[in-house]
């Protein structure tokens, strides 16, 4: 029996996951993601995406066992998702892994979403270095973050988004410029053809007076989408290749300019990007090259790993049972708003915060 095994049941969002990881080695994983059903509305349902959940989290759960080559035997703890996300979505997630660990008879963590991207590269690249920078990139949220122990000490936020994420801006931008959901692939793929000095979009929160931490896309958006409507308007038609291009350069710009930054600062010498924008071609070569003009090691975790899925949450939970941490009780419930605060999110049902 590998009673060390974690089994790692991520469904925040859009996309079911599971994983299963020992010792900070991943054995198995399997996805099933919603994102086609919510195309054509061209963002999440919050109702079609838990209805999604409840049909794929025993399927995904079973593959990932099968590709591991495990059975329900052989898991030693359960983890998952207990927030941020949406409510009903995380609901599923969260009744069948109180389901699992009851009928096993094995400890229950609950886990942060934001941790289980963090974690995500360490099945990748091995412990992360302490201290260790984090930029976190995704469709919801984007911040900066000094990292030491995952598992035991507080995430210190340098910075986070005031307003749109990084991803949000992609998904909004992508719509005005005619290019399908998800808005963030669609962008990175029209870029290729295009020129990115071709438009000089806004370097937001950039200037000497401004925090040099903080993020802000809701300008940069809505600066696209007048330049698009300009166009339109003169009778000419819009170059998306071209404004796909210079929006992707503002963005990995921003980016990449405060988390070096960052680094140098807080004298870190490892910068560690996750989240969904960290598939992001133009994100991941600008910030390789400013990272090794710094003289900052750069990690970033395979493209498989950076969306959301179930082997980061398994990787959380691994890290809390070597670190002998406390499990969940039973009775734990979701936070669908749940700040960054540690790794393991295990609130107890509290009336008026989430709903169990």
């Amino acid at each position: 029996m590998a009673s060390g095994v974690v089994l790692g049941i991520e469904s925040s969002c859009d996309e079911t996951g599971a994983g299963l990881v020992s010792d900070g080695r991943l054995l198995g994983h399997a996805l099933a993601s919603s994102m086609e059903e919510h195309a054509r509305f061209g963002g999440v349902v919050p109702e079609i995406a838990a209805r999604a959940h409840v049909e794929a989290v025993q399927p995904v759960i079973r593959q990932a066992l099968d590709e591991a080559g495990l059975g329900f035997g052989d898991v030693g703890a359960v983890a998952v998702t207990t927030g941020p996300g949406l409510s009903g979505a995380l609901q599923v997630g969260v009744a069948a892994a109180k389901s699992l660990a009851y009928s096993l008879g094995v400890p229950l963590h609950g886990v942060h979403h934001l941790a289980g991207h963090v974690a995500a590269d360490m099945l990748e690249h091995g412990p992360l270095p302490d201290p260790c920078m984090v930029l976190i990139v995704s469709g919801g949220h984007t911040s900066l973050l000094l990292v030491r122990d995952l598992a035991g000490e507080p995430i210190v936020h340098l910075g986070d988004t005031l307003d749109d994420a990084a991803g949000e801006c992609f998904d909004k931008v992508a719509r005005v410029f005619g290019l399908p959901y998800p808005g963030g692939p669609a962008i990175d793929r029209a870029a290729r053809d295009g020129d990115p000095a071709s438009v000089s979009f806004p370097r937001p929160l950039t200037g000497p007076r401004d925090d040099p931490y903080a993020f802000s896309f809701s300008g940069l958006k809505t600066a696209a989408a007048r330049w698009a409507e300009g166009i339109r308007g003169s009778g000419h038609a819009l170059p998306v290749a071209d404004g796909a291009a210079a929006l992707q350069e503002a963005v990995a710009d921003v980016l990449t300019r405060k988390a070096v930054a960052a680094c140098r600062d807080h004298g870190v010498d490892t910068l560690v990007v996750v989240g969904g924008v960290a598939a992001n071609s133009r994100v991941r070569a600008l910030a390789e090259e400013r990272c090794r003009t710094a003289g900052i090691a750069l990690r970033v975790p395979p493209m498989r790993l950076c969306t959301d899925n179930g082997a980061m949450i398994a990787a959380v939970g691994d890290l809390l049972v070597r670190a002998d941490a406390a499990p969940a009780p039973l009775d734990v419930s979701v936070d669908p708003s749940a700040p960054l605060e540690f790794a393991a999110l295990q609130p107890s049902t509290v009336p008026g915060r989430a709903a169990a």
